[in-house]
């Protein structure tokens, strides 16, 4: 004989994560049943008898699910959705009443409901409902989430690397994804830094839910702290409505904090101990919040000279580093400059509806010759700019925008934390360029122009 649960949808096992669910009804029994139920399956409830109190609720924490009665001694719940979606927009209401009708239930959807459930319910009723409402949320995030990618257009050829030690970065990373523990990032600009911590968050357990960027120098003071932690409604001129804040809508997820290093120093103690309790309170408001979130930094600054200099928080460095990925700058990762160039190509080619067949051989050895300060988000622009004013299909030198000269005198030098690979191709470059033949830059390199040209056939010259 086949058991009840043979006959379940598969949607009552899509909850994977404790959720932190709202219960708003007036009716104690209600109240009960709702909390016995989800309590029973893991997740933290909160039980209020009116619509006010639920917003006030809202205010001070983060909620994934509201089950909201539709009658509320003499207010209608209908009247109180749209105000609960504006506290917290990632909300979801499931309304609940003894006083079903295709209207009422129209009318809540539109309202940004996100499901109906009629009274009485059983508890399997209950299971089914929220799973529904979770299913849609993790479409959302998903679907938020390949947004982002096309946006940002940034090489999945990085998880395929031919250079070594971009190799040994991603297998480190691949390594300690698993592991819920702060990750920090160093690396120069434009490495791909934010590319890999995205990376770690999709290869983590948190990878359905959000993966969510605060850009620390792209703000002031005042509202960096506003962005992070959220705000108040009226906590200062202009809040006409209440933020819930980037580590809110981080719950359950990952939140890169990209160049950490500009961090100022006052926001410094407030993140230190989000990091060591994962408390924290709003601009505005003295309540104290927790979230589940995972945090990864980035940075492309010397933190430990930053200590030195009193401009950073030794306490806080510690409590970032627990592990500490270096990604190499691009002119390190020779093998990957021309299989990222062809795939910025065919995405940008694409993009701009103006097919790219290759490079002409100039192209090529420019690209090689180039030191790339700017890493691969130089790359990226470079041949940006190359597709939009080229008019072949073949992208030339003519169309890079840098020159000869440059490609030859962008600095590596003895004692910089360069490979020996690295070193040896800019000191050919460079002999080469000072030199009026071959045979003549042989000489002073101390080999034969049979090595030599062995060298240069090794470099891409």
């Amino acid at each position: 004989m086949a058991t009840s649960t043979e006959h379940k949808p598969s949607s009552l096992h899509a909850i994977e994560r404790s959720l932190h669910i709202l219960v708003v009804d007036d009716e104690p029994r209600i109240r009960q049943v709702l909390r016995q139920c989800l309590k029973r399956d893991g997740h933290r409830v909160t039980c209020v008898s009116t619509a006010d109190e639920a917003l006030s609720q809202v205010e001070m924490e983060h909620f994934d699910v509201a089950f909201l009665d539709l009658r509320l001694q003499e207010k209608d719940g209908l009247d109180y959705i749209e105000p609960l979606v504006a506290q917290e927009a990632q909300l979801k209401i499931i309304v609940i009443t003894a006083h079903a009708s295709i209207d009422s239930a129209v009318e809540a959807i539109k309202l940004g409901a996100s499901d109906y459930l009629p009274k009485p319910f059983s508890p399997e009723q209950i299971r089914l409902a929220l799973a529904k409402v979770v299913e849609v949320k993790a479409l959302e995030d998903r679907v938020d989430l390949l947004k982002s990618d096309l946006e940002r257009a940034e090489p999945n050829e990085l998880l395929g690397s031919e250079s070594p030690p971009m190799r040994k970065v991603l297998e480190e990373a691949r390594h300690v994804a698993p592991n819920d523990v702060t990750v920090l990032l160093r690396g120069e600009s434009g490495t791909g830094k934010g590319m890999l911590a995205r990376r770690i968050h999709e290869w983590s357990r948190r990878g359905g839910a959000p993966f969510v960027t605060v850009h620390a120098p792209s703000l002031s003071a005042e509202l960096l702290e506003s962005e992070l932690f959220g705000h108040a409604k009226g906590a200062f001129t202009g809040a006409v409505r209440a933020n819930p804040g980037r580590i809110a809508q981080a719950e359950g997820g990952t939140l890169l904090l990209d160049e950490v290093g500009d961090l100022p120093l006052a926001l410094q103690p407030k993140l230190l101990r989000f990091l060591q309790e994962k408390a924290y309170e709003r601009v505005g408001d003295p309540h104290t919040r927790y979230a589940d979130v995972r945090i990864l930094a980035a940075t492309n600054r010397d933190l430990a000279k930053m200590v030195d200099e009193g401009t950073f928080r030794q306490d806080l460095l510690y409590r970032l580093n627990v592990i500490e990925l270096t990604v190499p700058p691009l002119r390190e990762r020779a093998e990957d400059i021309l299989p990222l160039a062809r795939h910025f190509a065919r995405t940008l080619g694409s993009k701009y509806s103006r097919p790219v067949e290759g490079f002409t051989e100039d192209a090529v050895q420019a690209l090689q010759r180039h030191a790339w300060p700017g890493n691969v988000r130089e790359l990226q622009n470079a041949i940006e700019r190359a597709i939009i004013l080229g008019t072949s299909p073949h992208v030339s030198a003519a169309q890079l925008p840098f020159t000869e000269r440059s490609t030859a005198a962008e600095p590596v030098q003895v004692g910089q934390r360069v490979t020996l690979h690295a070193l040896e191709r800019a000191h050919i470059v460079r002999t080469i360029d000072a030199t009026d033949t071959l045979e003549e830059a042989a000489r002073v390199l101390g080999i034969d122009p049979t090595t030599l040209w062995r060298k240069r056939q090794k470099h891409g010259l």
